[in-house]
């Protein structure tokens, strides 16, 4: 193996390799490394669908409130002569993605060996990151980064440290950043990372030294034209400031745009926080306006009230709707007449304390899903919307706030009841749609006032949302599936001008 090579033939069941060699750095890429990846895409085999072909157990995620974020089930084969069906469907972040791209790419005038392209990461790096903990011990951590595709433009995505970060996760969320960087026409192409580690175990110092270290690990693969890292689940402003400065320290330069989601003191951009939580909002009225109906008399149920879940509820509840309830991991709070959502503590402001508000009927958390509401926003965990509880949702309309929240196999149940859902890669794109204003305002040296981060927001989510209605009116197709024949007709249209190289 060369430096930065990925081996893919570990043997090691839920891994797609073992440490990326990094370091030493060449000055150029060896000529084995492009051979190694080139022949690996062409192969006659989708590497992502030959890992998860193992059938791995994956445990559930918490939620993030960055770029994106997942929950992983059971893995399932999901090769091209597999048994896919509604009663076996695979949940994980990546055979999700998968499974979507197929569903898709049957509408879609693109390529098949363009579309097998597609399904692969261009790479994944995995590292491993010492730390000196606090007492002098030294502790060593796994870090990844896949990347997707840049043929739009420089990767994006967030870098997340949970105890459950995997590689085939990372993969599988790095697609959904492409195709969300597609429908919101930015561009970028779609990454993911993190550590597999737990945030909560570490103090602020030993915090800090594993951001910075794994920054120095990924330096090579990263840069403001490269790959852009966001917070994810487990990070957030203070750790990209952190990335940023180690970055640049090595660059002899301060270089903010090698992240997004800083602090607006260090070239972040105001408005970004609350990016995810306001799309959301904005997508939901635009859809109660499409089906003719007044938001001032529709009832909304927020599951999560985290930066994406609280953002969007009071948004909607200052346009006029009446949000009903809203949940945590505590429990849901419920008013038939409305919440006062601004005094209803999000997670940031006060963790896990929705079930202190006063004015409503306390119920369990799971039972906000199945209430009788106009609109149903998931904005906590994915996998939360299953075949399982999918025949009892008695929402008219389901928009996503959380990155994959539905199954595939309650996607479809959705689709026979004919109730609408409105996908992630659209609604909550907010947050990589800021972020790509934050990163135009660090090349360029120039900041943005929050009105003109917002309207350029609305500009943006408008613009999107009419290429997805339009490919959904001509096509009749479900909206999820219009949002991804949009995204793979851009993505595909980019590869077929750009060609192959060599």
């Amino acid at each position: 193996m060369y430096p930065g090579d990925v081996d893919f033939s570990n043997g090691h069941e839920g891994t797609l390799g073992k440490r990326s060699l990094i370091n030493p750095r060449p000055p150029f890429p060896h000529p084995g490394y492009i051979s190694t990846m080139f022949a690996a895409k062409f192969m006659g085999v989708t590497l992502c669908r030959k890992v998860i072909e193992k059938k791995l157990s994956y445990p559930t995620n918490p939620s993030s409130q960055g770029e994106g974020d997942t929950s992983q089930i059971m893995v399932t084969d999901t090769t091209p002569n597999g048994d896919e069906s509604i009663d076996d469907p695979d949940d994980s972040a990546l055979g999700t993605a998968l499974h979507q791209i197929d569903r898709a790419a049957q509408h879609v005038d693109v390529d098949e060996g363009v579309l097998e392209l597609m399904k692969n990461p261009t790479r994944v790096v995995e590292v491993t990151v010492p730390v000196e903990r606090d007492d002098g011990s030294i502790e060593t951590f796994t870090g990844y980064r896949a990347q997707h595709d840049d043929v739009r433009g420089p990767y994006k995505g967030g870098i997340r440290y949970h105890p459950e970060v995997t590689a085939e996760e990372a993969v599988g969320l790095s697609m959904w950043m492409t195709w969300k960087c597609a429908v919101m026409d930015l561009p970028f192409g779609g990454a993911k990372g993190g550590v597999v580690v737990d945030p909560n175990d570490l103090s602020r110092k030993e915090n800090e030294r594993l951001t910075r270290r794994f920054t120095e690990e990924l330096r090579d693969v990263i840069g403001p034209t490269i790959d852009i890292a966001a917070p994810d689940m487990g990070t957030g402003p203070q750790t990209m400031a952190w990335m940023m400065d180690a970055f640049s320290m090595q660059q002899g330069e301060t270089i903010p745009g090698v992240v997004t989601g800083k602090p607006p003191i260090v070239g972040g951009s105001v408005g970004r926080e609350e990016a995810p939580g306001h799309s959301v909002a904005i997508i939901t009225r635009e859809f109660i306006d499409y089906q003719d109906r007044d938001l001032k008399d529709t009832t909304v149920a927020v599951q999560g009230y985290g930066s994406v879940g609280a953002n969007a509820a009071r948004a909607l509840d200052k346009w006029g709707a009446d949000v009903v309830a809203v949940s945590d991991v505590k429990g849901t709070v419920y008013n038939p007449e409305g919440l006062d959502t601004q005094t209803i503590p999000s997670y940031d402001e006060q963790p896990n304390a929705v079930t202190t508000y006063e004015e409503g009927e306390i119920l369990d958390a799971d039972e906000l899903l199945e209430l009788d509401v106009d609109v149903l926003i998931p904005a906590a965990i994915g996998g939360v919307l299953t075949e399982d509880n999918a025949d009892d949702i008695q929402a008219d309309i389901i928009v996503e706030g959380a990155n994959g929240p539905t199954t595939s196999g309650a996607d479809e149940i959705f689709a026979e009841r004919d109730i609408p859902l409105v996908p992630d890669i659209l609604a909550n794109a907010g947050g990589v749609t800021v972020s790509y204003f934050e990163w135009l305002q660090d090349i360029n040296r120039r900041k943005w006032d929050l009105e003109r981060v917002n309207e350029e927001l609305e500009e943006f989510m408008l613009s999107a949302w009419n290429d997805v209605r339009e490919i959904y009116e001509e096509r009749e197709l479900t909206w999820r599936e219009a949002a991804y024949v949009l995204a793979l007709e851009r993505v595909g249209e980019a590869k077929a001008y750009r060609g192959l190289w060599p």
